[in-house]
Formats: C-alpha cells, sequence, structure tokens
C-alpha cells in the first residue's frame, strides 16, 4: 500500500476520532446472531483491524488476538478502546502494510477479515487457520451495488473459499460475508473422539 492510502486511512481514523465517542466492541458482522460458531477461546488473527472493535470483542471473550492495519492513528484508538474494556494485555497491535501479505504465523482458531478485500491475501487467510479454525471475512460486494474497483463479483468469497466448510454465505446490498470452517485434520478428529 502506498505511503498516500495509510495517510488516508489516518485522516479517516482522525476525523472519526474527532467527531465524538470512541468505538465499541462488536463481534464482525457476518457473525452476528451466530457467535455460538466461536471456538473454545485460542489464538484470533484480526486483519485490517481499523480501531479494533472486532479484536477487542475477541479478547474480552478470552482470545489471544493479534491484530493488523496500515494506520497508526487506527491502531492508537484500538489501544485505547482494549486498555478501557481492560483487556489491553490480550491483543498484540501490528501496524503493517497488508500488501507485502500478512504478518506472523498461525495457527488461528479465529481468523477476520472485515472490510478489506485483497484476492491475492485469501489464500494467506485460509493458510493462516488451524485445523477446525474459524474463518470470517466481509467485503463489499457488486451484488446489489453494482461494479467498483474494490467490490468483489458474485460468488468470489465462495470460490476463494472453496476447501472450507461453509457455515454461512450471503451476498446482498453491496456487500458479501462469509463464514467457513477449516477441515480438521485425521490426527485432530481422533483426539476429539
Amino acid at each position: 500500500m502506498a505511503v498516500a492510502d495509510r495517510e488516508r486511512w489516518d485522516a479517516r481514523h482522525a476525523a472519526a476520532g474527532a467527531a465524538g465517542a470512541g468505538p465499541s466492541p462488536a463481534p464482525p458482522d457476518a457473525l452476528r446472531g451466530r457467535e455460538a460458531l466461536l471456538p473454545a477461546p485460542g489464538r484470533a488473527l484480526d486483519v485490517a483491524c481499523g480501531r479494533g472493535t472486532v479484536a477487542v470483542w475477541l479478547a474480552a471473550r478470552g482470545f489471544a488476538v493479534d491484530a493488523v492495519d496500515v494506520s497508526p492513528v487506527a491502531l492508537d484508538a484500538a489501544r485505547a478502546l482494549a486498555d478501557r474494556e481492560g483487556v489491553g494485555e490480550r491483543v498484540r497491535w501490528w501496524a503493517h502494510d497488508l500488501d507485502a501479505g500478512l504478518p506472523g504465523a498461525g495457527p488461528y482458531d479465529v481468523v477476520v477479515c472485515q472490510r478489506f478485500r485483497d484476492p491475492a491475501r485469501y489464500p494467506d487467510l485460509a493458510a493462516r487457520l488451524a485445523p477446525g479454525g474459524l474463518l470470517v471475512v466481509t467485503v463489499l460486494s457488486q451484488v446489489g451495488e453494482g461494479p467498483g474497483q474494490f467490490r468483489a463479483p458474485a460468488g468470489e468469497l465462495r470460490a476463494a473459499f472453496g476447501d472450507l466448510e461453509l457455515l454461512h454465505h450471503v451476498e446482498r446490498d453491496g456487500e458479501a460475508s462469509l463464514v467457513a470452517r477449516a477441515p480438521l485434520t485425521s490426527a485432530t478428529r481422533s483426539s476429539r473422539r
């Protein structure tokens, strides 16, 4: 991502902070009403975490969270939210350009990517999942909205994550969301019996 993109996001997050009340913890959009799908607390990755609402929500549920965003301004707001909610020690914040790939290594029990679309990163998201791990993705979509530079064509998420067990998928009103689970390995299956 170019420096101009980071500066644009910094300005956007600074304006949001200046507009009033800070963010509140919240589940990822695709998981609302499906929170029971969350696995037992373990490790979570929040990609393009913005001001940290999802990362802090996961940390409050016992997950150790790695949260990544290009904007230092967003990460400052995220740290403040985590501290305010008493989970600051459960989240590791990374300022990182996602055009260079995903930082850190998995496996993660939950991987969330909300409002960031880069099909080149899709294999990285799936590769970071632990066996049985949950993937939660929401992107802008052409479905119900029409074409656009940052909008996914119909069926993109389903095709990209076809090797995972699909738990929820919807495309409408300019958004596409997917919740899927990584397959269990044979060793994991036998240990759960």
